[in-house]
């Protein structure tokens, strides 16, 4: 007999509540072991969305072009290409392109009998690699039976086959047609992506993060690693002036302040006010708005041009706050309003003098140049309140904390936005945090739980306050992971001509990691070194229309930023990569621009996507993958308590 300890008698009783009968934990056993050797769900890598909310709710709708594949596999020579192609529309946008078919098509009854057939078929395909029980628990509610039993019944078999014909009938008499479409095109879709990760920059640049954040929080099976652009909204809710500042100068420079005062509540008006009472002369050509002639009039442009210069200044001093309050963040080179001569028109940096571009500034007292007028403080004061209690942005922050870290490691992969920072040498970069020295992975892991207490610490306390300030160096410190750079030069891009003094130096990790040996040494450092591990990050645009690859260091790094945002578009030459990680390895989809969802479901222009083979392995099942891990662990337990049961030290119930 085993010798059981009082702790595991005592574990084993509770785990005898869920499993009360020798019989209970014998089935339990056998569907963990089944599940086991089932293939492993496919994981979509993305990155870089910045607000581009149409690209990236076709990418997640169309699976990055596998629904599309596998109805192309399925349905081959049977089907049109159009005919394809309308499937395909239908199984992304249900709703809207049941309205216009609906409209266009005569015989109503016969076009719901074949659709509806077509529909099971391809479900079953995607299906297949899952358990019946996942399945059934990604089905909605109300189909839940109907559609178990048509995706289960054989309808080749003469004893089902008119059961199942029925079944169809009924559905389109009792006129529930098209709540059946679009409940089984939305499992199709759930079912074609097992999990999604998200490898940082939800926010900035593009019209709609709070609509892709939406989506996230809806999303099955899900987690984040923290973008640059996203730590700063962190911050923000966090109650981080400097933080909020950035954000407002960057909505303003894309024209997004909509996000802020429609999506998100927040009242801009106090900053209105007095840009208007204290910007009276007409604003310099680097701060007008971009791409947004079309959509604004002249004195529209004006205003959200000295809305960007007002928050643009007010930064540069809350910055210089927190800079000084944190001498270990060696950033005093950010330190330049104090430098500026604006009778002179020049600046003085590192010992030499630059013209600048823009010599208003009425806001600033050349005696104290970093402290706030008594009205932008009270301008501040205003907006930090109004981040903090925007309902809709805490409850997107929430999220992004529950369901995002720095890094994450999954299925032997290190996932992370920007990089691991290493020193001049190739050898992990050392950073003192509150007198104590760190770097590696445990530098990452003492960051991520500060910036925590900046969002969850008990407000005016010494640790919220440290939090905050290092949230928003995550967003632009010289050894931030997730900004990867030597300095934010904000300032000189604005108002320096000269475009060598705005260029912002990468991290040597950049130039190391193209070598599989540093990569190497990276993934070891997080626990990692399989021949199937690799580094995935975005943050930095690939140059793929320069023949540029996205895979580094013999495939060691994938690097997957294509350039999901417009902004970034004429740099890669596509619009985004997909990185897809199935049983058989692992594929990147680069995407083509996408129009407009509109034409997207009118015209059936689904977003051309080419596909790389980037590695190729023996089929994986469950039980190489993280998971599997798990399941073996629950497994042995249930073995245990087997054994205890016919040991008689546990008794069924």
């Amino acid at each position: 007999m085993r010798n059981y300890k009082k702790e595991e008698i005592k574990y084993l009783r509770l785990l005898s509540e869920k499993f009360p009968t020798v019989q209970e934990v014998c089935t339990e056993i056998i569907n963990l072991q089944a599940i086991l050797n089932l293939p492993k769900g496919t994981e979509h890598f993305l990155s870089d969305l910045h607000g581009e909310y149409e690209s990236f709710l076709h990418i997640l709708k169309n699976a990055s072009g596998v629904i599309k594949s596998k109805i192309d596999e399925t349905f081959d020579t049977r089907l049109t290409s159009d005919e394809k192609k309308k499937l395909a529309t239908l199984i992304y946008y249900p709703e809207e392109k049941l309205e216009i078919i609906k409209k266009e098509t005569k015989n109503l009854e016969e076009y719901y009998k074949i659709t509806l057939y077509r529909l099971i078929e391809i479900c079953k395909v995607i299906a297949s690699k899952y358990s019946r029980s996942k399945v059934r628990k990604a089905m909605p509610k109300d189909y839940e039976y109907i559609i178990d039993e048509l995706l289960h019944s054989n309808s080749d078999s003469n004893n089902k086959e008119y059961y199942y014909n029925q079944i169809i009938n009924t559905i389109i008499s009792l006129d529930r047609a098209d709540a059946f479409i679009i409940a089984i095109s939305k499992l199709i879709q759930q079912l074609a992506i097992d999990h999604l990760h998200i490898i940082g920059d939800i926010y900035d640049r593009g019209p709609g993060p709070h609509i892709i954040m939406d989506e996230l929080m809806k999303y099955h099976s899900i987690d984040i690693q923290w973008g640059n652009h996203d730590i700063i909204w962190m911050g923000a809710a966090s109650g981080s002036a400097a933080c909020i500042f950035n954000i407002i100068r960057i909505c303003a420079r894309y024209d997004n302040l909509d996000i802020l005062e429609e999506a998100y509540g927040i009242n801009l008006r106090p900053l209105t006010e007095f840009v208007m009472e204290e910007y009276t002369e007409e604003t310099a050509e680097v701060f007008k708005p971009k791409n947004c002639e079309q959509r604004k009039t002249p004195s529209e442009i004006e205003l959200l041009a000295k809305l960007q210069k007002a928050a643009t200044i007010i930064q540069f001093k809350l910055e210089a706050e927190v800079i000084k309050r944190n001498p270990e963040f060696e950033m005093e080179d950010r330190l330049l309003l104090d430098k500026m001569d604006d009778k002179k028109g020049e600046i003085q940096i590192n010992g030499k003098k630059y013209t600048l571009q823009d010599t208003y500034f009425p806001t600033i007292n050349s005696k104290n140049a970093f402290a706030l007028m008594q009205k932008e403080q009270e301008v501040v004061n205003k907006l930090v309140k109004a981040f903090e209690n925007s309902e809709r942005l805490q409850r997107h922050i929430r999220f992004l904390y529950a369901k995002g870290n720095i890094y994450k490691i999954f299925n032997e992969n290190l996932l992370i936005h920007g990089c691991i920072p290493l020193d001049e040498n190739g050898e992990f970069a050392q950073m003192q945090l509150k007198n104590q020295k760190y770097k590696g992975r445990e530098y990452l892991d003492v960051l991520e739980r500060i910036a925590r207490q900046g969002y969850f610490a008990k407000k005016g306390s010494s640790d919220k306050q440290y939090g905050e300030d290092i949230l928003w160096y995550l967003w632009c410190g010289k050894n931030s992971p997730i900004f990867c750079k030597d300095a934010m030069r904000t300032f000189e891009r604005y108002f320096i001509k000269e475009e060598a003094i705005g260029k912002e130096k990468k991290n040597t990790f950049y130039q190391f990691a193209q070598d599989e040996e540093c990569c190497v040494k990276v993934l070891k450092e997080f626990g990692l070194g399989g021949e199937n591990s690799h580094i995935v990050s975005g943050h930095i645009p690939v140059k793929y229309k320069k023949g540029e690859s996205p895979i580094k260091a013999n495939g060691k790094l994938l690097i997957i930023d294509g350039g999901l945002s417009k902004a970034y578009q004429k740099t890669t030459g596509i619009a985004g990569y997909t990185l897809i990680y199935n049983s058989y390895g692992l594929v990147l989809a680069a995407h083509e621009p996408f129009t407009s969802t509109e034409e997207a479901i009118r015209k059936e222009m689904d977003l051309h996507s080419s596909k790389q083979i980037v590695e190729k392995v023996e089929r994986k099942n469950i039980c190489n993958t993280d998971i599997g891990i798990e399941l073996k662990k629950q497994i042995a337990d249930l073995e245990i308590l087997l054994e205890a049961y016919k040991d008689g030290i546990i008794k069924e119930k």
